[in-house]
């Protein structure tokens, strides 16, 4: 019992040992806020990836890619069909994309992706990453052209992002307009061109239906494309290569759903040959990750195939790069990759899955994390240190009390448990502060972010930057039980030796120790 009074009289009386309190919960809040952060990028980072891709992909190594997707599927099936949830071919081959923006004439070098919009979603994010409403449900997901009704905002980033004002002719409306603009400009240019007289019933020379049809270049007898009705075939692009975020936080667009695009490709055949064609925008992809914002390109993939060559003549079947494949809830997809990488000749096919894709970019993000809590921990072993320090101070000055409880009959491992237990005390009340205080911290650490960025006069997370508009964190009980843990263990530990000096006094000595 005795004990357990002078440590709680030198908890209370010892305010040197404050220090020692504050080192142990900073170090204690620091680690869980960093910790939960940092989970919170990484957690964002492998949602964002995984729905870029599907759980496994089932590859041609062959520049040819593979015939007959139906059949494939059908022998992916055989393997591991009770595992496996959907699936989804894709081809794939890269591409530069021109467009007029501005009357500047804008070349970028993409990913051209052709994908199946009817299970493309099934199988990956991509739907729920797009800008439409309709888009994002699978069941009526289309490369046609939306009448309007585009997100406006970001949505991915809350109610509190800027308008994107741009968006709101988006789609027809869009399409309509420019197709208005250029029919007035051709009608300008042949006016300045070539003057005609204007009809006796026009003495203005007004035109009497501005917006009527006119012939596809090329075309055929009777052949009329009307862009103001109609549309080439859809695309959907990156929004990185359309979007860019002005200084002041506002995104702005050099082109919109509505609007048309050129991509140039190499066929399949050998040599390959490039070949053009005109796309209509109908959608953005917003992934918030620079890798597929910025360079993916996505067109219905039988399209893709007809102008690559990619369909047998004698039987209509097209052939693919790949194919996804989405396992079901639970199934370890290591152990599906190995089944059927065994099944399946490994010098025409390989599978892999999404975690083997971005493998490089996961274990630097895991190595960073682990080298950060190894650096933070230092923090807590200076505690410890000071800890250290302050007891053998505390057992120097305290070395007639030593002795007075050691005639009176204290034995050496009473006199080492109040130590001991000044030490844990030191712990528990460090550790537990330091625990609900970096909870709260991280709790509110947007509001403070704000704050901090209100006082400074420009944001601490500045959603230009990184495209997030509110800081991830994601509080893992078992890192914070650890935390606390490792807290204890040093402060105990830190409190051993002097303990120990304590135990080892003889009651003589220490009493003439004055």
């Amino acid at each position: 019992m005795y004990k357990l009074l002078l440590c709680w009289r030198y908890l209370r009386t010892r305010y040197i040992a404050l220090a020692s309190i504050i080192s142990v919960m900073l170090g204690v809040a620091t680690m869980i806020v960093v910790n939960s952060v940092m989970q919170g990028f990484g957690q964002e980072m492998q949602d964002r990836i995984h729905s870029m891709y599907s759980d496994l992909i089932f590859r041609s190594v062959t520049l040819d890619g593979m015939a007959d997707p139906e059949r494939h599927e059908a022998q992916i099936r055989k393997v591991a069909g009770d595992q496996i949830e959907g699936m989804s071919p894709i081809v794939m081959t890269e591409a530069i994309l021109n467009f007029q923006s501005h009357g500047m004439s804008i070349v970028r070098q993409v990913s051209l992706v052709g994908i199946d919009e009817k299970t493309q979603s099934l199988v990956s994010g991509f739907g729920r990453y797009l800008q439409h409403p309709a888009n994002r449900d699978p069941a009526t997901i289309t490369f046609d052209l939306r009448r309007g009704g585009y997100d406006t905002r970001d949505r991915q980033s809350g109610p509190e992002a800027p308008e994107r004002k741009d968006m709101r002719d988006a789609g027809w409306v869009n399409r309509e307009r420019m197709a208005r603009e250029s029919e007035f400009r051709q009608e300008y240019e042949n006016r300045r061109k070539k003057p005609v007289a204007a009809p006796a019933d026009d003495p203005f020379g007004k035109r009497a239906d501005p917006f009527a049809p006119r012939g596809i270049p090329g075309g055929g007898a009777g052949t009329v494309f009307d862009r103001a009705t109609q549309q080439n075939t859809g695309i959907v692009l990156g929004i990185a290569l359309a979007c860019f975020r002005t200084s002041d936080g506002q995104d702005r667009f050099s082109i919109l759903p509505g609007d048309d695009v050129k991509l140039t490709f190499p066929t399949n055949g050998q040599p390959p040959k490039a070949v053009s064609d005109d796309f209509t925008v109908v959608d953005f992809y917003e992934s918030k990750m620079a890798e597929a914002d910025g360079k993916m390109v996505f067109v219905p993939i039988r399209k893709l195939q007809e102008l690559r060559g990619m369909i047998d003549p004698s039987t209509g079947v097209g052939f693919v790069n790949a194919i996804q494949i989405k396992l079901k809830p639970g199934v370890d997809g290591d152990a599906v990759r190995n089944k059927l990488q065994a099944a399946f000749p490994c010098d025409r096919y390989s599978v892999c899955t999404w975690r083997d894709m971005q493998s490089n970019l996961l274990n630097a993000v895991e190595m960073e994390i682990t080298v950060l809590n190894i650096l933070l921990f230092f923090i807590i072993a200076v505690a410890g240190f000071g800890i250290l320090a302050i007891f053998y101070m505390i057992v120097v000055e305290k070395t007639r009390d030593i002795g007075i409880l050691k005639s009176l009959g204290a034995s050496r491992r009473g006199v080492m448990g109040i130590f001991l237990g000044y030490g844990l005390s030191l712990g528990l009340v460090g550790s537990g502060v330091g625990m609900v205080a970096g909870l709260l911290f991280v709790r509110y650490i947007n509001e403070i972010a704000g704050l901090v960025g209100w006082l400074r006069g420009r944001p601490v997370f500045d959603p230009s930057v990184y495209y997030f508009y509110k800081i991830p964190a994601v509080v893992m009980p078992e890192t914070v039980f650890w935390v606390v843990v490792g807290a204890l263990m040093i402060a105990v530990a830190a409190s051993i030796l002097p303990a120990r000096r304590a135990a080892r006094l003889h009651p003589v000595e220490a009493l003439r120790y004055e």
